[in-house]
């Protein structure tokens, strides 16, 4: 499989929270993870950020993602892909009670492979503007 196609099908079963269990079938096992805000700060593989991600569907049960621009880098053999993540917290588990406000956050992923599988992943995210939209802040 290309690595487009593995960043591809990687990303579609983050974003619709199906966690490890199924994100580790395109990873190595020791994949990791990076994040410059405060809410991901303390989470260092790939397999905790896919998890956390499950966690999110689970309370915004209506989360999805609308697709802005995805590039190959085959010299760096890297792929970028941006989007928006939207959902409504209506779900118990949370910081805070659910409080039926919806998201609309952009985010890109920098998601880099050893051979074609992923070996690491970067997420540049605004945390603080999208934790405002939810009402946890």
């Amino acid at each position: 499989m290309s690595i487009k196609k593995t960043a591809l099908a990687f990303f579609e079963a983050c974003e619709t929270s199906k966690g490890w269990k199924v994100c580790q079938q395109w990873c190595h096992p020791e994949a990791t993870f990076s994040a410059q805000c405060d809410s991901l700060a303390e989470i260092k593989t790939l397999q905790a950020y896919t998890d956390w991600m499950g966690g999110i569907g689970a309370i915004m049960p209506d989360s999805g993602y609308e697709m802005l621009a995805f590039g190959v880098d085959e010299e760096r053999n890297a792929v970028s892909a941006s989007a928006i993540f939207t959902g409504t917290h209506t779900e118990d588990g949370g910081p805070v009670p659910p409080t039926g406000k919806a998201v609309a956050t952009d985010f890109t992923y920098y998601i880099q492979f050893e051979g074609d599988k992923i070996s690491h992943m970067s997420k540049i995210w605004n945390d603080d503007f999208a934790y405002r939209q939810a009402g946890w802040a």
